[in-house]
């Protein structure tokens, strides 16, 4: 079999300087080992599961009052098994460890706001708020929820949270008020920090409406802080148990923090599903989270304190909460508030080379969009400090990855990962010390048994399955919120394989590079005749036709089987003609198979997608079919779905 040429090989330097080597270096010295490579690595560390988490615990010098009595108490318990019995410990003091001048956050917004924040900074900031939120009654096991931009007081306001034991949880402001009432109503938070505006495409918006009616919505809240973002101190009056961030905060100028110490499973976020099949599920997340985002930020992605990281991203998304783990590390990092792509598509770029950023982490919709305009990042912009890219969101094409490495570097770690906010982390993801094949996740992650399953449960490779996960991890949920018995987590993910996390995406296993392609979610998966189809299969041959601007594909069913229905967004200037869907079909039909020839193509004039930046496939199936969509606010674009809703009657027709 001929291995494919790799778009990218680290240097033998690279290699070398990378964190993963000297963790393979420190795996054979504590164990007595002979590791050479990357998968001697990973299969140690599927198979020796207990000494791999506790060589990450020690190699990351994870904190604690008190060292656990095992790593794991009954590993063959999926679910149900305890991580790190006996340890107490603090999320917060752990990402705390720096109290230094080294920058922490470098944070930018839309309109010139800019503001930098030292590690000693940040500190003494968090141990202010801490003290005051002790002193409104916030005690471990409360909940604090977060309405907010990504603004530096943010994440002070989680670390302040979880130093005191608290459980944090965060929305964005650009999710609607129903949206969030239907999140934070099941926690009962008892407090909530909010903000009187954000700024998007140039134009400010008022959220002291929405964070009113939010208040009011929800009856356990004892304490609501505004900060001035839009100004310095607005009218709060408005608010029901409102003041303004500046009176909240202690006045003592260095208090220190009292971090709460406490059991390694105890609590300490609660994450949200889309919501877009239901009202959202609420994903309890512990200390576990903690120690694997420590694992894939030094391991997978490199990350070193002189670094500077920045990741596209809001605080409704798991990777917001993945980037403060950097804090950890000691490394810099970058907020950013606002459109992307204001006032233009270089507006990002400009961003990387003015802060010289090291670690760049975007969505594959942000690249896409990028390519569909013709931009060329690496022509543009110095991006000498750029020496990683990490794509996540949804699935990316081949010519994607080619893209990144004509159009923006030819040097650079492309670090696609692939997981969820079901573990607030990844099950595939890449290392610095492997090459990169275009349309591939370089691997699995270490400690994550990962396989890919075929109709009767068993491993295949070469070609799609079902993406498992056959032991437990850490960050795996502690459980889901008002689940008692805990039959909605395990219909969740332990319904169809028993003892086995089955996650919902299709994927295939390449036997030659050992890399990972993922397809798509598999409840979203087509099955004309039987015969399973990844809508990624078909996303990424439509969208290599310059007329085609996004798509999107579900399955209809249809006389008693199920048919493709493919929606197309144009590309500015262009429209669907006849001559155009002979074009996608011709294309589908050569590049892909017969099954994959969409039965109808209809022009669309938007595609839905998830405030994480997922094409919507179930909510437009749902419509198709006559079924409820719940929890619209959910998504970036609710309004995207009234075409299709509209559109029934063609739908329905030959």
């Amino acid at each position: 079999m001929t291995i494919r040429k790799p778009l990218w090989e680290p240097s033998p330097e690279r290699r070398q300087q990378a964190n993963m080597t000297r963790f393979i270096d420190f795996v054979n010295k504590k164990y007595g080992l002979a590791i050479g490579s990357y998968d001697e690595l990973y299969e140690w560390s599927v198979n020796q599961i207990p000494d791999f988490w506790g060589a990450v615990w020690d190699f990351g010098g994870i904190r604690s009052s008190r060292q656990y009595d095992q790593v794991v108490d009954d590993l063959p318990r999926f679910p149900g098994a305890k991580w790190f019995p006996g340890a107490r410990l603090n999320f917060a003091e752990n990402l705390l460890r720096y109290r230094d001048d080294h920058t922490a956050f470098i944070f930018k917004g839309e309109r010139q706001k800019s503001a930098r924040m030292s590690y000693a900074e940040l500190y003494r900031t968090v141990a202010r708020l801490a003290k005051a939120l002790r002193d409104t009654g916030v005690s471990p096991g409360d909940r604090v929820a977060a309405y907010m931009p990504n603004l530096m007081e943010t994440a002070i306001a989680m670390l302040a949270t979880m130093a005191v034991g608290a459980i944090w949880s965060s929305c964005a402001t650009d999710l609607g008020k129903q949206a969030v009432l239907d999140r934070f109503e099941q926690i009962g938070p008892k407090v909530l920090f909010t903000v009187d505006g954000y700024f998007y495409k140039g134009k400010g918006f008022d959220s002291l409406a929405n964070a009113a009616g939010i208040a009011q919505g929800i009856s356990s809240l004892k304490k609501v802080i505004v900060v001035g973002y839009k100004e310095e101190k607005p009218d709060i009056s408005a608010v029901s148990k409102a003041v303004l961030w500046s009176d909240f905060l202690v006045q003592e100028a260095a208090p220190e923090i009292k971090f709460e110490q406490l059991p390694f499973d105890s609590p300490a976020l609660i994450m949200f599903s889309s919501g877009t099949t239901g009202k959202p599920k609420c994903i309890v997340q512990g200390a576990g989270v903690f120690i694997n985002h420590l694992k894939e930020l030094v391991f997978h992605s490199d990350l070193k304190r002189p670094d500077v990281i920045f990741y596209i991203t809001t605080c409704s998304w798991m990777m917001w909460n993945w980037l403060l783990s950097s804090l950890a590390v000691g490394a810099t990092i970058v907020l950013f508030d606002g459109n992307p792509n204001y006032p233009d598509a270089g507006a990002m770029w400009q961003l990387v080379q003015d802060e010289k950023v090291t670690i760049f982490g975007v969505s594959a919709s942000y690249l896409n969009f990028l390519r569909s305009q013709g931009v060329k990042p690496g022509k543009q912009y110095n991006l000498v400090s750029l020496r990683e890219i990490s794509q996540t969101g949804s699935s990316l094409s081949a010519e994607g990855f080619e893209y990144v490495y004509q159009s923006i570097k030819n040097d650079l770690h492309f670090n696609s990962i692939s997981g969820g906010t079901d573990i607030n982390g990844c099950f595939a993801i890449g290392s610095p010390t492997l090459p990169v094949y275009a349309g591939e996740l370089q691997r699995a992650g270490l400690g994550m048994k990962v396989r890919c399953y075929d109709e009767k449960g068993k491993p295949v490779h070469d070609r799609m399955g079902e993406l498992v996960c056959e032991a437990p991890a850490p960050s795996m949920p502690l459980c889901f919120w008002n689940d008692p018995d805990g039959k909605k987590y395990h219909e969740a993910y332990f319904s169809v394989y028993p003892g086995v996390w089955r996650h919902g995406d299709h994927i295939i296993i390449h036997s030659d590079t050992k890399g990972i392609t993922i397809l798509g979610r598999s409840d979203a998966v087509i099955k004309p005749s039987g015969v399973r189809i990844g809508t990624a299969e078909i996303y990424n041959e439509v969208e290599k036709l310059p007329e085609i601007a996004d798509s999107l594909a579900i399955g209809q069913e249809w006389r008693g089987d199920q048919r493709v229905i493919l929606f197309v967004k144009m590309s500015s200037g262009c429209r669907l003609s006849d001559e155009l869907k002979s074009k996608i079909r011709e294309t589908l039909r050569r590049n892909a198979s017969p099954r994959h020839v969409p039965a109808k193509i209809i022009e669309v004039p938007d595609i839905p997608y998830t405030l994480n930046t997922k094409k919507v496939e179930v909510a437009v199936t749902n419509i198709i079919h006559g079924r409820p969509v719940s929890n619209r606010d959910a998504l970036i674009n609710p309004e995207s779905l009234d075409f299709y809703a509209g559109n029934i009657l063609e739908l329905q027709s030959d």
